[in-house]
């Protein structure tokens, strides 16, 4: 926990820069990481990770990922696992030790596919949309903090894509969180060109339309690099929803927001993998970290997140399995 206040407490914030209502605050520190680890990405890429269904069968909360590499993988939260039996989406962000197999937990982000279309994942070139992540980050905690589990609401997150799906015309055959950011690649694009990284920074706060903060912080700039472009879509495509850009300064509340984070309720638990999970909650704000070797790895928060909903141990997959069942019908005929 004191890892997590030291590494907020030490962020410079630079220049902001804003493109059609995205605004976003590049973050740089003096503090500096001596961590190894590989990129998913980079992982799959040489050959080093496979990740699979745990099961010929499935299961939709968890994967098992087998690293074959002689460092730990960083798998991140909101990170889109492509293809198996459905699209996934990581739960949290993980360290998955080297020269081991590892389940993790993820959610389902594509509701009309239960079939392969191949036999294991790869990884795409976008993370869940921001105010997914924050949902998930919000229903994530609540479920460590419970049961120690790490699920999401899996109906929540469904629920959540068929909203932003319906509100920027981006319906897909399998309901897949994909098809929206496809159906607008060249706006989202766009930001991508227009939001460069300095070569220094290991964060960002990002604010949509000037009223919604993200942050997400890293140990190194190279790790942040190869991320903010995925990070910029995720909360560019927030910011098509609204018509009008915002320009006023962001400033203030960016710092009232990372204060908030630096001052709320911090809990701490064994991580998947490597390192201690840490939990933060406060006054319209959540926020989780991992911790290894007293590096705060990646931290995720998120402003106004919306109200959790509590619900009973084992219904948040009932849903699911009433879906599964119709998908089974369908592609067994």
């Amino acid at each position: 926990m004191d890892q997590v206040k030291s590494a907020l407490s030490a962020l410079t914030p630079g220049e902001p820069a804003t493109h059609r209502g995205l605004t976003v605050v590049p973050l740089t520190t003096k503090l500096r990481s001596g961590l190894r680890y590989l990129l998913l990405e980079d992982g799959l890429r040489r050959d080093l990770v496979t990740i699979r269904e745990v099961s010929e069968g499935g299961s939709v909360p968890e994967l098992t990922v087998a690293n074959r590499a002689d460092v730990p993988v960083l798998i991140v939260d909101g990170e889109e696992l492509v293809g198996a039996k459905q699209n996934r989406v990581a739960n949290l962000t993980m360290l998955v030790p080297a020269a081991k197999t590892t389940d993790i937990p993820v959610s389902c982000v594509e509701a009309g596919r239960w079939a392969y279309n191949r036999r294991d994942f790869g990884v795409s070139d976008r993370v869940q949309n921001a105010r997914g992540r924050a949902e998930k980050l919000q229903d994530v905690r609540a479920s460590i903090r419970t049961s120690g589990r790490r699920a999401s609401d899996q109906g929540r997150v469904w629920s959540s894509i068929d909203e932003e799906a319906a509100a920027l015309e981006a319906a897909s055959p399998t309901a897949a969180m994909r098809a929206i950011f496809e159906r607008h690649a060249d706006k989202l694009d766009e930001h991508v060109e227009a939001l460069e990284a300095r070569p220094d920074q290991v964060g960002a706060i990002f604010a949509m339309g000037g009223q919604r903060f993200g942050l997400d912080l890293f140990d190194s700039p190279s790790t942040f690099a190869a991320f903010f472009p995925k990070l910029t879509r995720s909360y560019a495509i927030e910011t098509l929803r609204s018509r009008r850009g915002h320009t006023a300064s962001v400033s203030d509340p960016a710092h009232s927001f990372v204060q908030a984070v630096i001052d709320g309720r911090y809990d701490d638990h064994p991580a998947v993998g490597l390192g201690r999970d840490v939990g933060i909650v406060g006054a319209g704000m959540v926020a989780g970290a991992l911790v290894h070797d007293d590096t705060v790895v990646h931290l995720t928060a998120f402003s106004e997140p919306g109200r959790h909903r509590e619900r009973p141990e084992g219904t948040d997959y009932a849903p699911y399995r009433s879906r599964r069942d119709s998908l089974r019908r369908r592609y067994a005929g």
